[in-house]
């Protein structure tokens, strides 16, 4: 007979066992555990046919319906329930941990695999999840203006050991206008906190955590609102480093993309650029002078980046200065300054 396991107990087991989602490809792709298969017992229109049989007809008849439905399928399920399981064991959930998951649980155990179902199935997973974000950590924040190189020294900082969470790297966007450009279609909102929650939970709570200072929205992904007031009020440790320096940052990230993607972004802030600015922008992206570019297009971003550090608590922004590309020594410097604040030991 199969086991129903609390969410606590299902996150635990599930660094060591497979998690199947047996909910619908539509379901999954909302949202779904991070690393969780999909082993979908019904495609969308049959979850929706034994859905409507279960408002019209009663319970039994929905049953009869959705084992019509599995009844040309249960070999596969048994065939993929074999092959993801790891010593014949797997973890199982649907939406509510309902019949779609007691039915596969019963055939599985029945074939000789032991499945663990998540009692409360996914809804009690994103209970646990919005919960989880609200809690407090021990946030660094790494600011700066754009090209200031904070992602870089982020990502130098991780391989380093430090606890990094990259939120862009999340959202699949940089969170600027040209976020967008070279990254995967971005997940819906509902997977994005999901992957944060994932990697937050893998982080000591007794250690720091560094994030970079982001706005609450990463391209069309929102930062959680719990976690992202402790963003606003946790120490920011805010880069100076030199213009020309930025522009050579900018010009390497993003001089490699088509002059026609380039265009469709600077667009789509030409209100705020103002007629004339986007005007000069297009005329030197025109020429592939994209040093121009850049200057025009830190000029916008250096105003609102500004403007959104009025909102701090000024008592908790710390400027260092950082004249040099290499990144070992701009995290030094960083994690100096950290240090002498007393925000890591």
């Amino acid at each position: 007979m199969y086991k129903e396991i609390n969410i606590k107990t299902f996150l635990k087991k599930s660094h060591n066992l497979p998690a199947l989602d047996v909910r619908t490809p539509d379901e999954f792709q909302q949202g779904h555990i991070t690393g969780a298969k999909n082993l979908p017992l019904f495609d969308t229109e049959e979850r929706h046919i034994v859905g409507r049989i279960y408002k019209e007809q009663g319970r039994d008849a929905a049953i009869l319906k959705g084992l019509e439905l599995c009844g040309a399928k249960t070999g596969e399920f048994v065939a993929s329930g074999k092959a993801y399981s790891k010593d014949n064991n797997l973890l199982l959930h649907c939406w509510r941990g309902g019949l779609r998951s007691a039915s596969l649980a019963w055939l599985f155990d029945t074939e000789g695999i032991k499945p663990f179902v998540l009692k409360g199935g996914y809804k009690s997973y994103r209970n646990y999840v919005l919960k989880c974000l609200n809690r407090r950590f021990k946030l660094i924040v790494l600011g700066g203006m754009t090209g200031s190189g904070k992602t870089d020294i982020l990502l130098f900082l991780k391989e380093t050991g430090a606890q990094v969470i990259d939120m862009e790297s999340l959202a699949h966007h940089k969170g600027s206008a040209f976020g967008a450009l070279g990254e995967e279609k971005q997940n819906s909102n509902e997977q994005f906190e999901n992957d944060l929650f994932t990697s937050l939970a893998g982080c000591n709570p007794d250690r720091p955590v560094w994030v970079e200072d982001e706005s609450h929205n990463i391209g069309k992904n929102l930062i959680p609102e719990g976690f992202f007031r402790q963003i606003l009020t946790s120490p920011l440790i805010c880069i100076e480093t030199d213009f020309q320096s930025r522009i050579n940052r900018l010009v390497r990230d993003y001089a490699e993309y088509s002059p026609e993607s380039l265009e469709l972004c600077i667009n789509k802030i030409s209100r705020r650029l103002g007629g004339l600015t986007t005007k000069s922008a297009l005329e030197y992206l025109g020429k592939k002078d994209f040093r121009k570019v850049a200057e025009l297009m830190l000029d916008y971003y250096d105003k609102t980046y500004s403007y959104s550090l009025k909102n701090r608590n000024p008592h908790k922004v710390f400027t260092v200065k950082i004249n040099s590309a290499d990144l070992r020594t701009s995290s030094d410097i960083i994690l100096k300054m950290a240090a002498s604040l007393n925000l890591i030991k």
